[in-house]
């Protein structure tokens, strides 16, 4: 009963009701006044702001009809070289010599194009299928270039015609010289073997590049002219590029919603 009594009169003892009360530091109100501003922040930029997701992959820069190797149909020794690279030939001109048990052989260009590479010099001996030259599909000199990027096939069912695309020439450097700007033009309704993209391409390393995280799917990216006095990267057909593809933006808030 006696501690009971001692109990209550602390209770009623307005001893303490003296005491200052301790109101937040000047520090700890800046504080808080930072971190709301930064909630703040955020939550407008989740409300009004935009991500746009990328897709990267690898490609080429080339004509739009691509290249073709040229093989010999005949075996034998090369006699005579009749056009030298960066000539522009018609089908059926003739570019090397090869003599064979039945004479000498004239092996001929099966499409008009563009001598880019040539494979078999005077005094090489070939077998009935060896390359012979690589030419490139393009009868107009003024047809502009395209890039031809490889997605592997599982990443292409967001991709849409019409998406902007940012092209690094891999030569060049991006730092220094930027990149060309494109839009996706088309893209492949299935993945392509190695031997497809080489009979495009007319060069199984660059197939076979491609296809080492699989069969991949061709896009096909038209590039924009570069305006006057821009430092656009230099770049000619056979260029390797790599290729960003601006797929569909969204705002961070939606991340949160069901």
């Amino acid at each position: 009963m006696q501690f009971r009594q001692k109990a209550l009169s602390k209770l009623q003892s307005p001893e303490e009701l003296e005491l200052p009360v301790r109101f937040a530091r000047p520090q700890g109100r800046l504080v808080l006044a930072v971190t709301a501003l930064v909630i703040a922040a955020a939550g407008f930029w989740a409300l009004t702001g935009t991500v746009t997701d990328r897709l990267t992959a690898p490609g080429i820069l080339t004509h739009a009809q691509g290249r073709y190797l040229l093989q010999s149909p005949v075996a034998g020794q090369v006699t005579e070289v009749l056009v030298t690279e960066g000539t522009r030939v018609a089908a059926g001109t003739p570019l090397v010599v090869v003599r064979t048990a039945q004479g000498d052989t004239p092996v001929r260009a099966v499409a008009a194009g563009r001598l880019t590479a040539l494979l078999a010099r005077t005094g090489a001996v070939v077998a009935i299928g060896a390359d012979v030259a690589t030419l490139e599909r393009v009868t107009d000199p003024d047809e502009p270039l395209v890039a031809v990027l490889y997605v592997p096939g599982g990443d292409t069912a967001s991709l849409r015609v019409g998406a902007p695309v940012d092209v690094s020439v891999r030569s060049a450097g991006r730092s220094a010289y930027g990149s060309l700007r494109g839009r996706v033009t088309s893209v492949g309704g299935a993945p392509q073997t190695p031997a497809q993209i080489a009979g495009f391409l007319g060069d199984d390393g660059l197939a076979a590049s491609f296809s080492r995280q699989g069969n991949p799917v061709a896009v096909l990216v038209s590039l924009e002219h570069p305006p006057a006095g821009s430092a656009a990267p230099a770049a000619a057909s056979g260029t390797p590029v790599t290729g960003a593809v601006h797929l569909s933006a969204h705002r961070p808030v939606d991340w949160l919603l069901p």
